[in-house]
C-alpha cells in the first residue's frame, strides 16, 4: 500500500494553487497499491505546516475509507510549506509535484494572498506587443540633443563597440518615434494587439532610455507630449491600451536629479552640491566621486527609495506615477522589481490603484515570483499588496527547452510550479514572453547558431534554409505562448522573423520593407483564436494536462462549458487523439469526428464544431 497525493488534482486538494486568506482547504490522501514497491500502510498521519518564519504546526488527519483527510484555514497571508508525516516516513513533493514517500521530504508550498487581491480583467484575454521605441517605426524628424548620434541607415547594425575609454555609450539613435507607432496602429490591430508595452519613453541620454534624465518629460526624439497624448487617444479608439516602463530604481547620471555633467543649467543636481534638493535620493561613498549605482554602472546612479522626497516625487498625488496615468496610460511595467524594496512597491501599488483602479502593475522578475529571495529577503510580490503580474521568464525558458530538445519535462514542471504556487489573479495575467530587449531574438535562439563574442554576433545570420527551420520552431513555440495560462507578449518584429543575438543586436530596426507574410499570418491567426474564438477560455480558463510523454503534450483550457484542446507533438512519432464528437482544428480549418492523427512535429488548437 502507498498513498497518492497531487496538489493539482482537485480530489486531493480542494483549492488548486494559491489560496486567499481564511479559505478552507481540504487535503486528502488516497491509499493505492503500486506494483514493485514495498507495502506500506498507516493508522495515522499528520499534516505538518511550516510558516516562512519557521513556526511549525502539526494537524492530525482523519482516517477515512480512502485514506486520510483534513480541512484547515490559513489565517494570515504569506508563504506556508507542508508535507505529510506518517511517524518518520513522509509524503513529500516529487516529480511534477506529485507525492513521494521518503525519509528526506521536499515540502509543497502554499501561497496565501489577501482576500481582496484583484487583477484587471481587461488584460487577461488580450495580446501584448512590446516596442523598443527607437527601433520600431520612424515618421518625421525631431531635434537631436547634443551628444546623441542620429543614424540615417534605418536597419543598420546598432553600435556595440566601446569608445577609447572602454565605455559603450548607447548613444546612436535610428529615430523611431510616436508618430511612427501611430502609423502602424492598424497593423498592430491586425495582430489583435490589445496593449502596447513601451520600453522607456522619458528624456534620457541613451537609446535604451533606462538612464532617465527627466521623468516628467517625453524624450524629444520620440516627439512631443502632444504626440504622446495623440498616440494614447488613437490607440484607445482602436481598443489598444498603453503600458509604460517604470524605471524607479536608478536614474541617469546625466539627469536633472544627479546632473553629473551640468547639462541641466536650471537645476542643481546631487552630484553638484549637497544642497541639491535631490541629494538624499542618492548614496555617496566618497562625495562626489564614488556613489551607489546599479550593478556598478556609473551612468546609472541608484536611488535611495527610503528618501521621503523621492517617494513623494514618484508616488505622491502630483507624482510621476499619477501624472502619466492622467495622460490615459493603462499601467506600468516595473524595471528591476527585485531592486525595489517591498515598502516602495506597496507605495507604487497604492498610487497606481488610487488613481486608476484597473491599471496593470507588472514586475520584472526572472524566477518563480511567489517565493523569490532577493538580497537576503523573501519578496512578497504576489500576496495582494505589490504586483499584479510578472514577466514569465520561467515559462519562456521551458518553452524554448521543449522546442529545442523535444523533451516535455521542463515545460511540465514549470506549468506545475506556476499552477501550484501562483494566485489565480496573477496566473491569468502573467506576461508570457519568448524574447525581450534583454534576451536574444527567439528566431536566433531556435536557429541554434552560437557566437563567441559581439563581433561574431554582429555578422552572424541564419541561412535561408536555417531561417525556414527556425520559423517552424517559432510557430510551435508561439502556439504554447498563446494558449498556456497568461497573456502572450510579442517582442516587436518577432512576428516578422527578426534575428538578433543579445543586446544590442536584439534591438534592431523593424524591417518594414521585407515582411514575412507567412509568419505574420500565423500570428494573426493565433490572435484571432485567442481574442475572437474563445476569449473566455483564455481569460481565466482552467488548465488540465490530458496526455503527456517525453515529447508530446495535450492539454485543455476550459471555462464552463467552453473548451479548447491544444496539442504539440515535437517528435517523429505519430499519435492518435480520440475525442467524443466533432472538432475543428483552428489553425488549418481541418474538421474531424471521433479521432485525428497528431502528425510528427505538429501542433493544433481544437474546438468543438458548432
Amino acid at each position: 500500500m502507498n498513498y497518492y497525493y497531487d496538489p493539482l488534482d482537485g480530489a486531493c486538494k480542494s483549492v488548486l494553487g494559491a489560496v486567499s486568506r481564511e479559505t478552507a482547504v481540504t487535503f486528502r490522501l488516497y491509499e493505492q497499491t503500486i506494483s514493485g514497491e514495498a507495502d506500506f500502510s498507516a493508522d495515522f498521519c499528520n499534516l505538518v505546516i511550516s510558516q516562512d518564519d519557521g513556526v511549525e504546526k502539526t494537524v492530525p488527519m482523519k482516517k477515512t475509507d480512502f485514506g486520510f483527510s483534513v480541512t484547515v484555514r490559513f489565517h494570515k497571508i504569506g508563504l506556508f510549506f507542508y508535507l505529510f508525516d506518517f511517524g518518520g516516513i513522509y509524503l513529500g513533493s516529487g516529480r511534477l509535484r506529485r507525492g513521494v514517500m521518503t525519509g528526506n521530504p521536499e515540502p509543497w508550498q502554499i501561497t496565501v494572498y489577501d482576500e481582496g487581491y484583484r487583477t484587471p480583467d481587461w488584460f487577461k484575454d488580450g495580446i501584448m506587443y512590446q516596442i523598443f521605441p527607437d527601433r520600431f517605426r520612424k515618421a518625421g524628424e525631431y531635434p537631436v540633443r547634443e551628444g546623441k548620434i542620429l543614424r540615417r541607415d534605418w536597419g543598420g547594425t546598432p553600435s556595440y563597440r566601446p569608445n577609447e575609454f572602454g565605455k559603450i555609450l548607447n548613444n546612436d539613435f535610428f529615430g523611431g518615434n510616436f508618430n511612427g507607432v501611430r502609423e502602424k496602429l492598424d497593423y498592430l490591430k491586425s495582430l489583435h494587439v490589445s496593449v502596447i508595452y513601451f520600453n522607456p519613453v522619458f528624456e534620457a541620454f541613451s537609446n535604451h532610455r533606462y538612464d532617465t534624465g527627466d521623468y516628467r518629460k517625453i524624450d524629444s526624439l520620440l516627439g512631443t507630449e502632444e504626440d504622446f497624448d495623440a498616440l494614447v487617444k488613437e490607440a484607445a479608439e482602436k481598443g489598444i491600451r498603453i503600458i509604460l516602463d517604470g524605471v524607479f530604481n536608478h536614474t541617469g547620471d546625466d539627469s536633472r536629479y544627479f546632473n553629473k555633467y551640468g547639462k541641466y543649467k536650471e537645476q542643481l543636481g546631487a552630484h553638484q552640491s549637497p544642497d541639491s534638493p535631490y541629494f538624499d535620493w542618492y548614496t555617496f561613498h566618497d562625495y562626489p566621486a564614488s556613489y551607489e549605482c546599479w550593478w556598478g554602472i556609473e551612468t546609472l546612479p541608484a536611488v535611495n527609495e527610503s528618501s521621503a522626497s523621492y517617494q513623494k516625487f514618484i508616488c505622491g498625488e502630483d507624482g510621476v506615477i499619477k501624472t502619466w496615468l492622467r495622460h490615459g496610460i493603462a499601467g506600468y511595467r516595473l524595471d528591476v522589481a527585485d531592486e525595489l524594496p517591498d515598502f516602495f512597491l506597496q507605495k507604487i501599488r497604492k498610487a497606481v490603484k488610487s488613481e486608476t483602479p484597473d491599471a496593470m502593475i507588472i514586475g520584472e522578475v526572472w524566477e518563480d515570483a511567489s517565493n523569490k529571495i532577493a538580497y537576503g529577503e523573501r519578496r512578497r510580490y504576489l500576496q495582494g499588496f505589490e504586483l499584479d503580474s510578472v514577466m514569465n521568464y520561467p515559462l519562456k525558458d521551458a518553452i524554448i527547452s521543449y522546442v529545442l530538445s523535444g523533451n516535455t519535462i521542463q515545460l511540465r514542471e514549470t506549468m506545475a510550479m506556476l499552477l501550484d504556487n501562483y494566485p489565480a489573479p496573477t496566473l491569468h495575467c502573467l506576461m508570457n514572453v519568448l524574447g525581450t530587449h534583454d534576451t536574444p531574438r527567439i528566431l536566433t535562439v531556435l536557429g541554434g547558431k552560437q557566437c563567441r563574442d559581439k563581433d561574431e554576433m554582429a555578422s552572424t545570420f541564419l541561412t535561408a534554409e536555417e531561417r525556414e527551420i527556425a520559423k517552424q520552431k517559432v510557430m510551435m513555440a508561439a502556439v504554447l505562448q498563446y494558449t498556456l495560462p497568461g497573456v502572450p507578449c510579442i517582442y516587436y518584429g518577432d512576428e516578422n522573423a527578426m534575428e538578433g543575438y543579445r543586446d544590442p543586436f536584439c534591438r534592431g530596426c523593424f524591417d518594414w520593407e521585407n515582411m514575412d507574410e507567412e509568419l505574420g499570418a500565423f500570428y494573426r491567426k493565433l490572435g484571432e483564436i485567442r481574442t475572437e474564438v474563445a476569449p473566455e477560455v483564455f481569460r481565466d480558463g482552467s488548465y488540465r494536462e490530458i496526455f503527456a510523454n517525453a515529447s508530446c503534450i495535450v492539454y485543455e483550457r476550459r471555462h464552463g462549458d467552453r473548451s479548447v484542446v491544444v496539442y504539440v507533438n515535437n517528435s517523429a512519432t505519430e499519435y492518435t487523439l480520440h475525442a467524443k464528437g466533432s472538432y475543428l482544428e483552428r489553425l488549418t480549418g481541418t474538421a474531424f469526428d471521433g479521432s485525428t492523427v497528431l502528425r510528427a512535429f505538429s501542433y493544433g488548437i481544437l474546438t468543438r464544431s458548432e
